[in-house]
């Protein structure tokens, strides 16, 4: 846990913001995998985490506007709990630590709430993001399911979101932590893979280190011969040389906080000729995005000039032509780099995107409906304080090739021949993780390989 001071500062930013009423937040319970007590890992709510600390299932929290007091409710643990989970202290010794002095029964909770509907204070919440929370919704503040998205608060979300999307010198510590995990966890893979080999024993492999580390990984792992299929987390085939190897995958520290990095590399201990070329497309246009960071710069912005190395280089190996800036504006460097050039990072591997991208990325304003452009993550100008990733790529998708082809789709920018002969290549990206500063922007953690020469150094160690 941080300090408590922390937890108590960065609740009472928060109050500051509103004049009256109560501001609730739901802590997560624990999901049954097969049969109710066999659960998933837990993972506690981040914004719960961030303003409360309590890191325990079946919990729930109020700030009370009116009265200036910070509220954690929940059922204490029992004897028969003990039995299979040794002594666990009491919610009011737990809240204690992250500076909560009033606690509760979960009846006290609806107690609460139904005395302040009938005041007719405002109750804001956030946008829950699992289905069991609509249901309790329903049963303390009667809102039907259905309902439930349109009745958050838009106000919480955009009070909650300015505050998070800043991180602080004692976030950015924790991020970087995960971050040199993340390194150690590519460069195992690196170190592992050989032909013949299943993908199932590299992803293994990188998972141990994200346990060892003391915490777990941030999303599954992506750890594929198929680096075409942007979230592939099938690891069933068998590598072979010839195959290049993408690995997306990063953990989360102790405190939940999460580190995401990607890198390509070959099967083999060097690239192929072609495998250069195109690997090499990919990462001119990384280093394109990172020229152009700065604070006060629409990350939009930077997505069209990513895109345009993208397509730049896709022209000079022959596979679009026509004029760059007229290509992107149409958005044909989409079949080769589909997806947005990189999201948010911080207690969410994808920070706040259970909020709606539209209120935390774009700052209320509707995103665009253009094929590739419509997955960009965040479109706003940074800001100091910002942690993003920075991830283009470069992906021959058969489905959508054959679609585009048929459909006869940007064919003034697309050379179609030449693409179908490169169908099946698969695909590549680096990944890595970027705070903005006063001055520009910091790449956070050690450094990855990601040059050509530097990823083969790296693969020799496995030979």
């Amino acid at each position: 846990m941080f300090s408590q001071n922390t937890y108590i500062d960065r609740r009472n930013k928060l109050k500051k913001q509103f004049s009256n009423g109560l501001l609730f937040f739901f802590g997560n319970d624990e999901s049954p995998m097969s049969f109710a007590d066999n659960f998933y890992p837990f993972r506690q709510d981040s914004t719960f985490l961030y303003y409360f600390g309590l890191d325990r299932p079946e919990l729930y929290a109020v700030m009370d506007i009116d009265e200036g007091k910070d509220y954690i409710f929940g059922n204490d643990f029992t004897m028969d709990d003990f039995v299979w989970m040794g002594y666990q202290p009491t919610v009011k010794e737990q809240s204690k630590a992250f500076g909560i002095e009033h606690t509760g029964t979960l009846d006290d909770l609806y107690n609460l709430l139904t005395k302040a509907r009938q005041q007719k204070r405002p109750i804001r919440f956030l946008p829950p993001y699992r289905p069991e929370h609509k249901i309790k919704l329903f049963k303390m503040l009667d809102i039907v399911p259905g309902e439930v998205s349109n009745s958050a608060s838009t106000e919480l979300i955009k009070a909650v979101g300015e505050q998070r999307i800043i991180k602080t010198k004692e976030e950015i510590a924790e991020i970087e932590k995960a971050v040199n995990v993340s390194v150690d966890m590519h460069k195992i893979a690196m170190h592992t893979a050989k032909p013949g080999m299943k993908e199932a024993k590299v992803m293994s492999r990188v998972h141990e280190k994200a346990l060892e580390s003391g915490g777990n990984i941030s999303f599954p792992i992506i750890a594929t011969i198929h680096g075409e299929t942007l979230h592939n987390h099938y690891h069933g085939n068998t590598i072979k040389s010839g195959d290049l190897f993408l690995l997306d995958a990063g953990p989360e520290t102790l405190l939940h906080y999460a580190g995401d990095l990607s890198s390509t590399f070959p099967v083999d201990a060097t690239f192929t000729e072609i495998q250069k070329e195109i690997y090499q497309v990919a990462l001119n246009a990384h280093e394109a995005a990172l020229d152009a960071l700065k604070p006060g710069k629409n990350f939009r912005e930077v997505h069209l000039e990513t895109a345009r190395a993208v397509a730049e280089g896709m022209k000079t190996l022959g596979f679009m032509k026509g004029n760059v800036d007229d290509a992107v504006e149409a958005g044909a460097h989409a079949l080769f780099f589909p997806c947005g050039l990189g999201h948010l990072m911080g207690l969410d591997v994808h920070d706040m995107e259970s909020f709606g991208e539209e209120h935390i990325g774009y700052e209320g304003r509707p995103k665009s409906k253009q094929f590739g452009l419509k997955s960009l993550r965040l479109a706003r100008p940074l800001k100091p304080g910002f942690v993003i990733t920075i991830e283009p790529g470069v992906y021959f998708i058969p489905q959508l090739i054959d679609a585009w082809k048929a459909q006869k789709k940007n064919a003034e920018f697309i050379n179609f021949d030449k693409v179908e002969e490169y169908k099946h290549f698969g695909g590549t990206r680096n990944e890595e993780d970027v705070l903005i500063t006063d001055e520009g922007y910091r790449v956070l953690g050690k450094p990855l390989a990601k040059t050509i020469e530097d990823v083969e150094k790296e693969r020799s160690k496995a030979f």
